[in-house]
């Protein structure tokens, strides 16, 4: 029988603690939890009243990956979900707005990934997101070069970036908004996606024809799009080491000249929030939103 745990009140359930799901390191479950029960302060700001999309891999990357974004079966009753706007019809989904909450999803072995807007307002983008997709032999190396293309031309537009690792092979930027729908996000960040290829047009693709991808860094700005999520800040990412999606300083961001300088895994996070806090924490603060132009 799986251990019976109390967090805040609330009783988990919480099995296989000693499964193996990062062959690669011999990381466990109990560790994949103790992850997330230690970064939760600064996790939960950046989930909280947002509609989740689960990708989840309980038998660990090399297992079956699969997204889940209906509630799943079995969810507790203390568990917050709403209901949420579709193309194809409504659907329930799930809101993390707590410890209990984060634990619980935890134990089901997912990545967190999150639209760009609220559950209030789903018709209001508060996000803009750039996801930067390097195609091989280009890295995350290119990747911060177009990063900080895109950060400039941003604070032009009175738009401030941040960054952040994808967890993966790339980087993630992203810019608190106001005032616009997800439709008008979108077309504001393709349109700077086209002026980036044209800028740099031996190293940016703003579209995703995989025939051209080798050697570029992908702009992909569909990620914007109302239906669309991304993977959270800080969380796991489904990889054979238990790689994070880790905010970085834009001093990292340029004076990154291999890959592995951008590379943090679960072990990473804990001392750099000591030394830097959460580096997201300003999208945070709606003073600091940005309407677009």
């Amino acid at each position: 029988m799986a251990p019976i745990t109390e967090v805040e009140g609330r009783r988990l359930a919480l099995s296989n603690l000693d499964k193996v799901l990062y062959p690669a390191t011999g990381f466990t479950k109990a560790e994949v939890l103790h992850y997330y029960a230690t970064i939760a302060d600064v996790l939960l700001p950046h989930l909280r009243d947002r509609p989740l999309s689960f990708l989840r891999y309980p038998d660990g990357p090399d297992g079956q990956v699969f997204f889940v974004k209906n509630v799943p079966p079995g969810t507790p009753e203390w568990v917050m979900t709403a209901r949420v706007p579709r193309s194809e019809g409504p659907a329930r989904m799930v809101l993390v707005q707590d410890l209990p909450s984060l634990m619980w999803a935890a134990n089901l072995v997912t990545e967190f990934h999150t639209p760009q807007w609220l559950i209030d307002t789903p018709g209001e983008a508060d996000r803009l997101v750039f996801d930067l997709d390097p195609g091989p032999p280009a890295t995350v190396v290119d990747c911060c070069r177009v990063a900080l293309w895109l950060r400039e031309r941003l604070a032009r537009d009175g738009v401030e970036a941040y960054a952040k690792t994808s967890g993966s092979k790339g980087l993630h930027l992203l810019a608190a908004v106001r005032g616009a729908s997800s439709e008008r996000t979108s077309r504001y960040a393709k349109d700077l996606a086209v002026e980036a290829e044209r800028a740099m047009p031996r190293l940016v693709l703003h579209r995703m024809t995989r025939s051209l991808r080798p050697g570029k860094v992908f702009v992909d700005w569909s990620q914007n799009a109302a239906r669309k999520t991304t993977a959270a800040p800080y969380t796991l990412r489904a990889r054979a080491e238990p790689m994070v999606s880790a905010p970085v300083t834009w001093e990292e961001v340029a004076e990154c000249r291999a890959p592995g300088r951008l590379e943090f895994r679960a072990a990473d996070i804990a001392p750099r929030l000591q030394d830097f806090g959460d580096l997201l924490a300003p999208l945070l603060d709606p003073g600091r939103a940005a309407e677009l132009p």
